[in-house]
């Protein structure tokens, strides 16, 4: 079958998972008609992230260290996948007739093939030969969608060398990727990756080992919600202490998923649809009304954007491709895509919405993988299902709370208010704690009328991957809301209790979560000599979100909840009275009362940013009394 037209005959894969025959060839047939202001989104985005790229482009030859990468603006080295350009440079160029983004497709090539490429077929993540090879999968699938749509305007020297050097790294994928050798977003990509591959060198093995890890993957969804799981080191991948998977929601949405539903459309893998509609129902209720990503709990967190995942793909092919059996997956690749733009400056993506404001240079890395999903979706356009924003996500309607079993995460909404509060306690590495929320903290504070109110960050900034991301510029200030003391100069607080507890209650128009936790540090030992034992109940109605921590022990040591706002600094803060701020955001002001006066953390400016996700907060804390009760509301007019 031509690749070209997989996804019309593949469409049908819906059929007795969701929707009847007739509404799913009827979308197919009639969609352009109606997501043509999607399709204008996209290729806008996609040319303008392909003149940006074209801009950071080194053209040096006398430098083949450098000729033809991507530079960076924001890390003082080139990212060894900035091939993975080549497919929507050569996508523009096939579209456009400009020679530039063939020779733009050329270099980038090239300056793989003299500083990255390596005897055994793989690629390595920087140009020391002895770095990650895994990433070779993500450029393979780039080169192999730019031969398979793209190849016939290359010139036949340049398109069987390519097509000669894919197959070497096919055969490295092939020899190399079991279904548990790491985290799965790389075998799982490799079920796609390894069939297309195949179809374009026309190699068979290639394509049965694919069909090798399709099989095995289907057991890598969680029993309860079906999330994806398998996002921890091998030597970490037993289940936590509550019994718990590794899952991390940006690495699924925007790369895993991606390739297992492009697989099993063009297969008609039945089983492994109606397996994927369910995850793919269940990772969109993290979905935030504005098109956002809440992965704050997510156990790769440390890359998380807000708008996805920092060296990830994108969300809108499994999503848009999938829109047949559910509108609402429409609905998520157009916010999303919107989002996306939103955070696009001067041709690139920002890591977050407030890079620009707060003077963050942006990561190309960003740019250059989030072009290929969009590529993508127009090199099938042809025969997509509809794709609108006709149908809500599930947390624009949501009232009450979810409790996501195999989380430990629970999702709560009253009127125009939509929270986050996690209990999950899966790490993603054996030795090191990279700290996502967790402890039973508040994860997520969003308003429908003001957008973000409070966004976790890392406990502690780290760089897990120095090569795949950015240096936290400034101070590194925690935008988790917490309990903290410092005992000895030694730092203290819920985030690292990983057995803590949460209870709910849901009645009469008010939600009650209650968490049950304690003060500890980064080795699990708890604070003593002063209270460690605490509950934190969020509480949330139409009116307002209130947030009141307790205690029934001493307090010897200062001990505080600290409770960032999410604040551009543009925005106007006024101190009321010693209990009582504001914030005047763009569409209503947001009011801070507590019942203590309200301090701010040590700052070294008007804001403190965080690469996680990428925002601008003012720090306030409440410091506990002799009442041993803090209460705190927080209210929008």
């Amino acid at each position: 079958m031509q690749r070209r037209n997989f996804i019309q005959l593949s469409t049908l894969a819906g059929i007795g998972v969701s929707l009847p025959f007739s509404v799913i060839l009827n979308s197919c047939e009639n969609h352009a008609e109606h997501s043509i202001e999607f399709k204008k989104l996209i290729s806008g985005l996609l040319k303008d992230w392909c003149e940006g790229m074209l801009k950071q482009q080194i053209v040096n030859p006398s430098n083949v260290a450098e000729h033809g990468a991507l530079d960076c603006p924001s890390c003082s080295h080139i990212h060894g996948r900035c091939m993975d350009a080549v497919y929507p440079f050569l996508h523009m160029a096939d579209k456009t007739g400009n020679k530039k983004y063939i020779d733009a497709a050329k270099l980038v090539m090239l300056w793989a093939e003299n500083n990255v490429s390596q005897d055994d077929g793989s690629w390595t993540v920087i140009k020391n030969p002895k770095s990650w090879k895994g990433i070779t999968v993500f450029g393979a699938i780039a080169l192999a969608e730019a031969l398979h749509y793209h190849g016939h305007i290359l010139d036949k020297e340049t398109r069987e060398a390519w097509t000669k050097r894919l197959e070497k790294a096919g055969q490295y994928i092939h020899d190399t990727f079991t279904i548990d050798f790491t985290n799965i977003n790389y075998p799982g990509t490799a079920v796609y990756g390894l069939d297309l591959i195949g179809g374009v060198v026309k190699r068979d093995d290639f394509k049965a080992k694919s069909k090798t890890l399709a099989s095995q993957v289907k057991s890598y969804f969680t029993a309860n919600e079906g999330l994806l799981f398998g996002e921890c080191k091998k030597s970490s991948s037993k289940l936590s202490e509550k019994g718990l998977h590794g899952v991390d929601l940006g690495y699924n949405v925007e790369e895993t998923l991606n390739s297992l539903v492009m697989y099993a459309l063009k297969h008609n893998d039945e089983e492994l649809i109606q397996i994927l509609t369910k995850s793919l129902n269940s990772h969109l209720e993290f979905m935030m009304p504005d098109g956002g990503w809440d992965n704050s709990w997510g156990n790769r967190m440390y890359k998380w954007t807000y708008w996805g995942s920092r060296t990830c793909d994108g969300s809108q092919p499994a999503f848009g491709m999938m829109a047949h059996i559910n509108p609402a997956f429409g609905t998520a690749a157009v916010k999303n895509t919107k989002l996306l733009k939103q955070c696009t400056s001067d041709g690139l993506i920002h890591g977050g919405p407030h890079y620009v404001s707060a003077g963050i240079l942006p990561c190309i890395h960003h740019t250059f993988t989030h072009a290929k999903p969009l590529t993508a979706l127009l090199d099938h356009w042809e025969h997509l299902p509809e794709i609108n924003t006709n149908a809500e996500l599930p947390r624009t309607s949501a009232d009450g709370v979810t409790h996501f079993k195999d989380l430990d995460v629970y999702l709560f909404a009253k009127g125009d208010w939509r929270g986050t509060v996690s209990a999950y306690d899966a790490e993603y590495h054996y030795k090191e704690d990279f700290r996502q929320a967790s402890g039973g903290s508040l994860g997520i504070l969003y308003h429908n009328k003001v957008g973000l109110i409070c966004a976790a960050s890392m406990a502690k900034y780290e760089m897990v991957e120095k090569n795949n991301q950015q240096v936290q510029p400034g101070k590194d200030i925690c935008l988790t809301p917490r309990i903290e003391t410092f005992k000895d100069e030694v730092w203290y607080t819920n985030l690292y209790d990983l057995p803590a507890t949460v209870a709910t209650k849901d009645t009469d128009g008010i939600v009650d979560l209650v968490a049950h936790v304690k003060l500890k540090n980064g080795d699990r030992e708890l604070v003593e000599g002063t209270a460690s034992d605490f509950d934190i109940t969020y509480r949330c109605s139409a009116k307002g979100t209130t947030i009141l921590a307790k205690t029934n022990q001493e307090i010897t040591s200062p001990t505080a909840f600290v409770l960032p706002i999410v604040s551009p600094n543009n925005e106007v803060v006024t101190k009321v009275s010693d209990t009582e701020i504001t914030v005047q955001k763009p569409e209503g002001l947001v009011t801070i009362k507590a019942s203590v006066p309200i301090k701010m953390k040590a700052l070294e400016g008007e804001r403190t940013f965080n690469m996680v996700p990428g925002v601008e907060a003012l720090p306030f804390e409440v410091f506990f009394n002799k009442a041993k009760l803090i209460e705190v509301s927080i209210s929008v007019g």
